[in-house]
C-alpha cells in the first residue's frame, strides 16, 4: 500500500489506473469448493453466473445513477425481474447509444463497426446476449445515428424514454437546433414501427422463461437477504468471493462445519484445527502449548461490522466502460465480477478492505488496521451494507448479521448511512426524506438488536450524515466521462436528466437549487444532532458508544495538503459516492480520532504478532 504522505504515486490519473484481474479473483475463491449452488460441478457454478450476469445486464441500463437499488424511488428487488424501472431505461439507453455514437467517432467507422467492437469487449460468455441486442436494436441504431439524431432523440424515438403527461422531455445532451419534439417526430417517422422493435417491448421480463424462474427466484432471495449464495453449512459464510461471498464477509475455512467460520472464540485453542478462520492453529512443538493460545489468549481479539449504505459497500462503475479512449477487452474484464457484487467493491472498501485495489487510489480499512494491530483479528470482517441503506431499510438489513453473543468475540460496529436518510429522487425531495423523530425510532431499535445479538464488550460507532453540498461545488461545471470527448455533457447536465426522469440518488444535493441543497444539509444535520444525542442519553448492556462526524471535510483538507484536488474524491461516472481514494483517507481519519480519543474501540497491539507472521505467513490469506 502507498504511504498516505505520498502524493507523487496517485496523480498520473486517479481514475484509470488499473483494471481488475477479476476473473482471477473469482477462480481462486472457487478452488475451495467442488460443487456449485445449483448442486452440479463447477461448470454449473459457471453457468448460474452467466445467467445471473444476463439477468441483470438490464441493471446496466442505470448505470450512471448510483445503483439499481440506491435510492428510496428504486424499486424493490423482486419488480427488478419483472421489468427495469422506465427511467433507469432511459439512463441506460443514452448512455449506450452514447458509446456506441463516440465508438464510431473515436474508430472513424460504421455503427455497425462500432456495436460490434462493444459486443467483442465484454466478457466472452455475455457476448451472445450482446449480440442479441444489436441484433434488435443495431439496424434502428445506426439509422438514427446516421442521420445525425444525438442519443435522447434516438432513446425516445425506440420508446424506451417516455414522457410523462404534462412533463417536458428529459434529455442530457443540448436539445437540437429544430427542438427535441421536432426531431423525435422526424426521428420517428424516419424509423417507421417494425414487428422486431414491438417484440422487444417485453424482453426485460426474462424470468417469465420457465427454464429461468427458479433461478430468478434464487437470485432475488439473495438480493432480499443479503446473505452467500453458497453457503453450504448456513453459518452465513462463504467461499466463493462474490453473490455476498467472502467479498463482503471474513472467508469461510469449512464450508461443511457450521461451527466453523470467522470471528468465533477458538474451540479448544485450535489444537487440530482452525475453527475460527484466523489461520493459528496447531501445537508448538517446543512446549506443547497450543498457538491460538500462546499468541491470542487475553490479546483483545475483535472483529469489524459495517451497517451501511452504497458508500460503505463502495459502490463504483469503472469510468473505462463508457471512456472510449480506454475502452478494451481487459476494461471489461471485471463486469462478471461487478454484476455479482452489485456493482459495489466492499473487497476495496474503508471499513472492511482486505485487497490491494484495482480501481485507482490505494486500500486501507479499519478491518486492515485492526488486524496489523492484532493479526488474531484475521478475516473477522462483515460488510453488511446495501444500496440504498437508510435507518429505515437498515432494520431488515442488519438480521444478516452473523454473531454469537456466547461463543463468539466482541465487534466493533460502524454505523453509517451517509445520505440515503435525505436522499430520494421525488419531486418533491424534502417530503420524502426521514424525519427527526422516525430516526431516534429506526436508530434506537437497530441498537437494540445489536444489543441482543453483540457480545459483551463490543463497541458501536454512529456516523454522521455527509454534507453533500460538496457534490455540487466540486463538480457541477466538469465534464463526465461521456462528455469527455466532445465536451458536451457536464454533472450539472447529467443531475439534471437524472433528476426529470425522477432516478437521481439525490435530488437535493444534485441540484442546480442552492436553496434545495441547503436545506437538504439542513434536515442532514438535524438527522446527525439525533445520532449525537443517542450516544449522549443512552446506554447498553453489551457495548458502548460513540459518535463522529463523516469525515469530508478532514479528507478534502488532506487531499488537498497531499497535492490534490477535491473532485477526485468522488467517484467520476455516478458523481455521488466517494472514490477510492476518499475512502482510504477517510479510514486514516476515523483511526486517528479512535486511537486519541476512544483507544478502547481499537483493542491492544499484539506483541506477538511478528511471531504469528513467522509461522503463519498470510494465515491463508482471505
Amino acid at each position: 500500500m502507498p504511504n498516505e504522505t505520498d502524493s507523487s504515486v496517485h496523480f498520473s490519473n486517479p481514475w484509470h489506473n488499473t483494471s481488475p484481474d477479476c476473473e482471477r479473483q473469482a477462480e481462486r475463491g472457487g478452488q475451495t469448493s467442488d460443487r456449485g449452488p445449483l448442486g452440479g460441478m463447477r461448470g454449473s457454478r459457471q453457468m448460474f453466473l452467466d445467467l445471473f450476469c444476463i439477468l441483470c445486464l438490464p441493471l446496466l441500463l442505470s448505470a450512471v445513477s448510483p445503483s439499481p437499488f440506491t435510492s428510496g424511488n428504486a424499486p424493490s428487488a423482486p419488480s427488478l425481474f419483472s421489468g427495469v424501472h422506465k427511467g433507469h431505461t432511459c439512463v441506460g439507453c443514452v448512455l449506450v447509444v452514447s458509446v456506441v455514437e463516440q465508438l464510431a467517432q473515436w474508430h472513424n467507422s460504421t455503427v455497425k463497426a462500432a456495436l460490434e467492437r462493444l459486443c467483442n469487449y465484454i466478457p466472452e460468455d455475455l457476448q451472445g446476449f450482446c449480440y442479441l441486442l444489436a441484433e434488435l436494436y443495431g439496424p434502428h441504431l445506426a439509422e438514427l445515428i446516421d442521420k445525425e439524431m444525438n442519443a435522447d432523440v434516438v432513446c425516445h424515438s425506440l420508446k424506451l424514454c417516455k414522457q410523462d403527461p404534462g412533463q417536458p422531455f428529459c434529455h442530457l445532451y443540448p436539445p437540437p437546433k429544430v427542438g427535441i419534439s421536432t426531431a423525435i417526430r422526424k426521428a420517428k417517422r424516419i424509423m417507421k414501427t417494425s414487428k422486431d422493435l414491438k417484440s422487444i417491448m417485453g424482453f426485460s421480463n426474462l424470468c417469465s422463461f420457465p427454464l429461468l424462474d427458479k433461478l430468478c427466484e434464487k437470485i432475488k432471495y439473495v438480493i432480499r437477504n443479503k446473505l452467500p449464495f453458497e453457503d453450504f453449512d448456513g453459518d452465513k459464510f462463504s467461499t466463493f468471493p462474490t453473490l455476498r461471498g467472502y467479498h463482503w464477509r471474513g472467508r469461510d475455512c469449512n464450508d461443511k462445519n457450521a461451527t466453523v467460520y470467522p470471528g468465533r472464540r477458538p474451540d479448544n485453542w485450535d489444537v487440530k484445527s482452525d475453527s475460527n478462520c484466523n489461520g493459528i492453529w496447531g501445537v508448538d512443538p517446543k512446549d506443547g502449548i497450543p498457538y491460538e493460545e500462546k499468541f491470542c489468549k487475553g490479546a483483545d481479539s475483535r472483529g469489524v461490522v459495517l451497517l451501511g449504505d452504497s458508500a460503505g459497500a463502495h459502490f463504483h462503475i469503472p469510468p473505462e466502460w463508457m471512456t472510449v479512449a480506454q475502452m478494451s477487452v481487459k476494461a471489461f474484464a471485471n463486469l462478471p465480477m461487478a454484476f455479482t457484487d452489485e456493482l459495489d467493491w466492499p473487497q476495496f472498501s474503508e471499513t472492511t478492505g482486505f485487497l490491494n485495489s484495482t480501481i485507482g487510489g490505494w486500500t486501507d480499512s479499519l478491518y486492515l488496521r485492526l488486524r496489523r494491530r492484532n493479526r488474531c483479528n484475521h478475516r473477522d470482517l462483515q460488510n453488511i451494507s446495501q444500496n440504498g441503506g437508510s435507518s429505515g431499510n437498515l432494520l431488515d438489513l442488519i438480521k444478516s448479521l452473523a454473531r454469537n453473543q456466547l461463543l463468539d468475540n466482541p465487534a466493533v460496529v460502524v454505523y453509517a448511512t451517509v445520505g440515503n436518510d435525505v436522499c430520494n429522487g421525488e419531486r418533491d425531495t424534502l417530503a420524502h426524506m426521514t424525519t427527526p423523530k422516525k430516526m431516534l425510532s429506526n436508530v434506537m431499535q437497530a441498537l437494540q438488536f445489536l444489543n441482543s445479538r453483540l457480545p459483551n464488550g463490543s463497541h458501536v460507532i454512529l456516523t454522521g450524515l455527509v454534507d453533500g453540498r460538496f457534490l455540487w461545488d466540486n463538480l457541477h461545471d466538469r465534464y463526465h466521462p461521456l462528455g469527455q470527448l466532445n465536451k458536451d455533457v457536464t454533472y450539472s447536465q447529467l443531475y439534471s436528466f437524472l433528476n426529470c426522469l425522477q432516478v437521481s440518488p439525490c435530488s437535493g444535493w444534485l441540484t442546480s437549487n442552492e436553496t434545495l441543497r441547503n436545506l437538504t444539509s439542513e434536515r442532514a444535520l438535524q438527522l446527525s444532532n439525533v445520532l449525537k444525542e443517542i450516544v449522549r442519553s443512552e446506554k447498553f448492556s453489551n457495548f458502548d458508544i460513540f459518535y463522529m462526524d463523516f469525515p469530508l471535510r478532514q479528507t478534502a483538507a488532506e487531499w488537498r495538503r497531499m497535492g490534490g484536488e477535491p473532485w477526485q474524491l468522488i467517484e467520476p461516472v455516478d458523481g455521488f459516492h466517494p472514490s477510492q481514494i476518499a475512502a482510504a483517507l477517510g479510514t486514516s481519519i476515523t483511526w486517528q480520532k479512535a486511537l486519541h480519543e476512544w483507544p478502547q474501540v481499537l483493542g491492544k497491539e499484539n506483541p506477538f504478532n511478528n511471531q504469528i507472521e513467522a509461522i503463519f505467513k498470510d494465515q491463508g490469506g482471505h
